[in-house]
């Protein structure tokens, strides 16, 4: 019977930490990004070059090597660097703009 309850309290912490971090993200998608920075930034700029987009069209931050989460807590899925939500990710997870940094685990 403990085992059932620990296992219950296991799951309903997972299912509310993918309610959380989804939540937080409302006006963009949920990516994990090795890295973040402003538009400004050398190494970001010329990303942005490689990619086509104007430095100073760029609001907020922007995510570099980003990938989706989904379910966070859920099935393996977790970020490990930087969990942030983005407006714009048209490019291929290279770069990601719009980007504003999140708490997944709380």
């Amino acid at each position: 019977m403990q085992f059932k309850s620990a296992a219950f309290a296991t799951l309903s912490l997972a299912t509310f930490a993918a309610a959380t971090g989804s939540d937080q993200c409302t006006t963009g998608s949920l990516q994990c990004c090795q890295s973040t920075g402003t538009a400004s930034s050398s190494s970001i700029a010329s990303l942005l070059a490689i990619v086509g987009v104007a430095v100073q069209d760029v609001t907020g931050l922007v995510g570099v090597t980003c990938s989706a989460i989904s379910g966070v807590g859920v099935g393996g899925d977790s970020c490990t660097a930087q969990p942030v939500c983005c407006t714009n990710n048209s490019f291929n997870g290279v770069i990601a703009l719009g980007c504003s940094p999140i708490n997944i685990g709380a």
